[in-house]
């Protein structure tokens, strides 16, 4: 169940009159988490629910579907055509001028922007200005529990020993003279997943170069490359437990199939953590000094050290995401690049900090997670230094 007088509370301070939640066909599984719907419950019809900033909540269903929402309290109206709908609607919003949906401006957040056009344009006819919802999700869908914190921390342990044992692994088995490849790599890490109670909605990756360039590489079994002395060896993991609730632990590192490391990668490596290590050093200071930040401003952090080393060119994607029940989360991301998150960054959020250089012979990632807390953040994990040479 949603804990209306909080989020109530939160509407009168944002000044915004209510929240309006609608539904077809699972179309927004940010309002399903939020209300605490059932994720496989029939919504074959459009439903309707809107908190008021004062005030009972208000449901809106259809006559096919009248139970969909009776979990929820609040006055339930019915319809069954389109005329009744539009009305229905015009009476469940009355008493309200600003109303808040899962509606992003100019698309900035794309996780946010769930509802499609006609629905916005329907309540803009009838006379309400539609704001974003996308400060409430951050609040009551990105925050996390002390349980969820735990869980994350927890499956931090596994995954970082997974990730070490995956290195160990490559490089057996080309000490054996044994053939692998990314996928076959893959494809171990998933069964030790599996061994650990660890879910992941999409693959690992693992990427040998060039094919660690590409930020997203997907190796299969029909293209993946073997792995071979002398490659340079990028593992981006993530994984939750699978109890209901749980949420995301992400990391990529990177390890080299030799010796001796080159000095070509660990140049690109050092940047790349200094990069990583001032953006995690702007958020610690500044949330320890209560100052608010946004999550552009951590990109711009980051992205200040590649500028100046000469890369900004070859980090094409953001430095963070948010993380929560699903590996990309719905709070605010560190990007002033593929988009400018205004969003500030609250305490019990926490995201990714994973700056890299991709050339086209080879690319290099570091990531960790960073948790903020009331007046602290901090890394949840092991923090990569150095490239290790894994056939010393």
């Amino acid at each position: 169940m949603p804990n209306i007088h909080a989020i109530q509370a939160e509407l009168r301070a944002s000044k915004i009159d209510g929240w309006l939640f609608y539904d077809h066909h699972h179309r927004d599984p940010i309002a399903n988490r939020i209300l605490g719907l059932a994720e496989d419950g029939m919504t074959t019809r459009r439903w309707f629910y809107f908190i008021p900033s004062r005030g009972e909540p208000r449901k809106l269903v259809h006559r096919i579907e009248p139970g969909v929402l009776d979990s929820l309290a609040g006055r339930k109206q019915m319809y069954s055509g389109w005329q009744e709908l539009h009305k229905g609607l015009g009476k469940l919003l009355s008493g309200s001028r600003r109303v808040a949906m899962q509606y992003s401006p100019d698309n900035d957040i794309p996780y946010i922007g769930l509802v499609d056009a006609g629905t916005v344009e329907l309540v803009r006819k009838l006379h309400k200005k539609v704001v974003t919802s996308a400060d409430l999700v951050q609040k009551f869908e990105a925050a996390w529990t002390s349980e969820q914190l735990v869980s994350h921390l927890e499956a931090g342990k596994v995954i970082d020993q997974v990730r070490q044992e995956a290195f160990e692994y490559a490089a057996t088995r080309l000490r054996e003279s044994q053939p692998i490849t990314e996928y076959e790599l893959q494809q171990w890490i998933l069964e030790k997943f599996r061994a650990n109670g660890l879910v992941t909605a999409e693959p690992p990756i693992a990427a040998v170069q060039p094919n660690n360039g590409n930020p997203h590489y997907e190796p299969t079994a029909r293209t993946s490359q073997p792995i071979r002395a002398g490659d340079l060896l990028l593992l981006d993991i993530w994984a939750k437990f699978t109890r209901p609730g749980s949420v995301y632990y992400d990391i990529t590192w990177t390890g080299y199939l030799g010796e001796r490391v080159p000095a070509a990668y660990t140049k690109i490596f050092r940047i790349v953590r200094d990069a990583r290590d001032r953006a995690i050093q702007f958020v610690a200071e500044s949330i320890a000094r209560g100052r608010a930040i946004h999550g552009w401003e951590v990109d711009q952090a980051a992205r200040q050290v590649i500028r100046k080393a000469g890369y900004e060119k070859n980090f094409v994607h953001r430095t963070g995401h948010s993380i929560g029940r699903e590996v990309h989360g719905n709070g605010a991301n560190m990007d002033g690049l593929e988009t400018r998150d205004k969003r500030k960054i609250i305490a019990h959020t926490c995201f990714s900090i994973e700056p890299g250089i991709y050339l086209p012979e080879f690319g290099i990632r570091s990531e960790v997670n960073v948790y903020v807390g009331e007046r602290d953040a901090r890394v949840t994990g092991a923090i990569q230094r150095e490239i290790p040479a894994l056939l010393a």
